[in-house]
């Protein structure tokens, strides 16, 4: 078991946001003598076991992006990963290495700072109308709300704030910006929150292979439906200003093709 670590503040706002999460435990701590509230908790056993395993280097990384926003800022200066030489999956640790990343490989790597943080390492996957593609995104959540960090190469399919109260909440939010360059809107169903922490963290978030079986493993969880098909057959499609956000990108894709 870990050693309890003891942190002072001065407000229950200045202790790291703890929710709903399995691996840390408060412990009710005495009455404080001063005006300090004293707080006492076991670090998440998941948390030590990614820090022993990353670098020196990786570590400072993952500690300097300490809260949503910050993991969220640094993946927009990712380039983006267009898979030129074939699809891609990289772990976190082979996504820095190699210096780009596409929607799975910012979302795996977000999880992975924030279990590094001592938070559940939650995905979301947004699956689609036959011919377009899915979308991944890292939950997290902060003061009973849910939030969503999202590398995206577009205007939108960004990031979520959180201000949502359920995880159906905030996959309808990404509803009505998730459409194809025709105007159809393809959003179809959402993934139950998937956590990480079922497998050890050498697995995915410093291992050198492929992460194509947490893909898999997402595709056989629970989905949820956005909308029944009659509400479906009803869409109305993006109008041509929706479509010109289309065309905003962050980095130049060689292909001039959509990527998530």
């Amino acid at each position: 078991m870990a050693s309890p670590q003891v942190i002072y503040a001065k407000d229950v706002h200045h202790f790291p946001t703890i929710v709903e999460n399995d691996y840390r435990k408060i412990m009710h701590p005495p009455f404080p003598v001063s005006h300090f509230f004293f707080y006492t908790f076991l670090v998440s056993a998941y948390s030590q076991e990614i820090h022993a395993i990353l670098t020196p280097s990786e570590r400072r990384l993952f500690k300097k992006l300490h809260s949503p926003s910050r993991i969220q800022d640094f993946l927009e200066g990712i380039p983006s990963n267009f898979e030129l030489n074939g699809e891609t999956n990289f772990s976190p640790r082979v996504m820095l290495q190699k210096g780009i990343g596409h929607c799975f490989e910012g979302a795996i790597f977000a999880a992975a700072v924030l279990a590094y943080h001592g938070h559940k390492p939650l995905l979301m996957d947004f699956a689609t109308a036959y011919d377009d593609e899915d979308h991944i995104v890292a939950l997290f959540k902060e003061k009973g709300l849910w939030g969503a960090i999202s590398k995206t190469n577009h205007a939108v399919l960004l990031y979520r704030d959180a201000v949502y109260t359920t995880p159906r909440e905030l996959a309808m939010s990404y509803f009505n910006e998730y459409y194809m360059h025709d105007g159809r809107k393809s959003l179809r169903a959402y993934s139950a929150p998937f956590d990480l922490s079922k497998f050890p963290p050498e697995k995915w978030i410093t291992s050198n292979d492929s992460l194509d079986w947490i893909h898999d493993r997402i595709a056989k969880s629970r989905y949820y439906d956005i909308a029944p098909a009659s509400a479906i057959r009803k869409l109305r499609k993006a109008t041509p200003l929706e479509l010109k956000a289309l065309k905003l990108t962050t980095w130049k894709d060689p292909r001039k093709k959509r990527v998530g």
